[in-house]
């Protein structure tokens, strides 16, 4: 599979463009911002996008689903908790000094225990609130990756002192979700570099 992280905007997200080399469709996960440069992977695979995924209702992470939307007709997925959250973009905006982005429809409730599918793989959603009450992860078993948004990082974990969150919830989020899965599984954080699991259960000062 191919999976190409473009860190974007102000706060370096990290936008992930899965492809799939058979069927030629993709996923695009959090595109913040900079949807140029993610068009030109895009078209550098020959690819199609069938599905945007917000892994939270942060703006550094959300900033530029519209664009993008409006570029592939692709349906945005994220979970309903961060609704509030996302309807408060403006006041966002204001805390970075920055141009409100447009807003766009959220087409599909990304909820525990759905799946997506990009070829034969499968992204199995998992909801793992503490950054944000919505705040949603990606498994995709057959690449041993976790999506793991701002819920984990390399040896931290996601802030819990803006609206939403809460440390007590997050640090459950990530026992029970995520360190349960293979030592080797790799993690994408929503910044930053790539980290495992068994790295983060053994070095994580957080866990």
């Amino acid at each position: 599979m191919i999976h190409e992280i473009l860190p974007v905007g102000m706060l370096q997200c990290n936008c992930s463009i899965f492809g799939d080399e058979t069927t030629k469709e993709a996923i695009v996960v959090d595109p913040g911002d900079e949807i140029g440069h993610i068009e030109a992977i895009l078209q550098r695979h020959g690819l199609k996008v069938k599905a945007i995924v917000i892994t939270h209702a942060h703006i550094d992470h959300i900033g530029g689903a519209k664009k993008l939307q409006d570029v592939t007709g692709a349906p945005v997925w994220m979970n309903d908790k961060d609704k509030t959250l996302y309807d408060q973009l403006e006041m966002q905006a204001s805390w970075l000094r920055m141009p409100t982005p447009e807003r766009t429809a959220i087409d599909h409730e990304a909820k525990e225990g759905d799946t997506l599918t990009l070829g034969v793989a499968e992204f199995h959603v998992l909801h793992t609130p503490g950054h944000t009450q919505g705040s949603t992860c990606l498994w995709i078993p057959s690449e041993n990756k976790l999506v793991a948004g701002d819920t984990l990082f390399r040896e931290s974990i996601g802030r819990t002192d803006l609206p939403g969150g809460d440390f007590r919830q997050i640090l459950f989020s990530i026992h029970s979700k995520l360190l349960v899965l293979p030592e080797d599984a790799v993690v994408v954080p929503g910044h930053g570099g790539n980290t495992t699991i068994g790295h983060e259960r053994d070095f994580n000062p957080f866990l």
